[in-house]
């Protein structure tokens, strides 16, 4: 399995940014997928998840500013992320889900982040 998550950058507080993620080497569509991030010295923290029937599930601090979504044929996750606030400064990194969504638990091999970095 390749995961490769791209799209993060520097803004300011306010602004909005959107992260995508392509999968490639499994079949994608029999997959949920979350988004985690993990900041400076902290561990990694689940973000949102989406089952393969498309049904969302957001943690409480991101819940309302961050909407994620999927696209079978593209293979591909995408996090669009409003409103953004200096603690959500980190790295960001997508993974296939394993077991009940909910629980965000993954194989604990993980692609390459993206560097999303909010100012104030």
């Amino acid at each position: 399995v390749q995961l490769q998550a791209s799209g993060g950058g520097l803004v300011q507080a306010g602004e909005s940014l959107r992260l995508s993620c392509a999968a490639s080497g499994i079949n994608f569509r029999l997959y949920d997928m979350g988004w985690f991030r993990q900041a400076p010295g902290k561990e990694r923290e689940p973000v949102a998840s989406i089952t393969r029937e498309h049904s969302t599930n957001y943690t409480e601090s991101v819940q309302g500013r961050f909407t994620i979504s999927r696209d079978n044929v593209r293979r591909s996750v995408w996090l669009q992320m409003n409103s953004l606030k200096p603690e959500d400064t980190a790295v960001y990194y997508c993974n296939v889900l394993l077991g009940e969504p909910s629980m965000f638990a993954t194989n604990g091999r993980w692609g390459r982040g993206t560097q999303v970095t909010v100012s104030s």
